[in-house]
């Protein structure tokens, strides 16, 4: 079972991330599943009436805008980062937050290094499925690294020369 870091705790993820090449016709009922772009595209009421949970991933390409009226469909939005160099999702988080008030979950998926964590947690994700070699347990420490932040941002509205007037 795979260990993701959750609200900046370790914690069993209960979620199963379907592959992009899935099929409306293997999909679990009950199971807690999130599903690819393209499938809740082609099936969404099919999928809104299954009694397990609903999650939806984008690729890096996939615009937030596609879906920002059905967001209330989701629990949890996994972004995917397919190296650890593209960073186009980070904008989305952003958006997720600040443009469209989501409150559910915002992971990130992919080539996710323990490197980014504070800063993607300080775009609005708030889980993390590191690569399956990076130990997420040593990876927590990331949140600790820095004591303070100059820059407004999805966490901290105010920069910090407005904080200290």
């Amino acid at each position: 079972m795979q260990r993701i870091i959750k609200n900046g705790q370790v914690v069993d993820e209960s979620w199963h991330l379907l592959p992009k090449d899935v099929s409306f016709d293997e999909l679990p009922n009950c199971d807690d599943v999130i599903v690819p772009l393209g499938l809740w595209v082609d099936h969404a009421p099919a999928l809104k009436a299954r009694d397990g949970g609903l999650g939806v991933w984008l690729e890096a390409g996939e615009e937030i805008e596609e879906i920002a009226d059905q967001l209330d469909n989701f629990q949890v939005i996994a972004l995917n980062f397919p190296s650890f160099t593209d960073g186009r999702h980070c904008s989305t988080a952003y958006l997720l937050r600040t443009r469209y008030g989501y409150k559910g979950e915002v992971r990130a998926i992919g080539d996710v290094l323990r490197d980014q964590l504070f800063a993607l947690k300080r775009c609005g994700f708030d889980a993390f499925a590191l690569r399956e070699d990076k130990d997420p347990q040593d990876a927590l420490k990331a949140f600790d690294e820095f004591s303070e932040v100059y820059q407004a941002s999805s966490d901290q509205p105010l920069p910090l020369f407005r904080r200290r007037a």
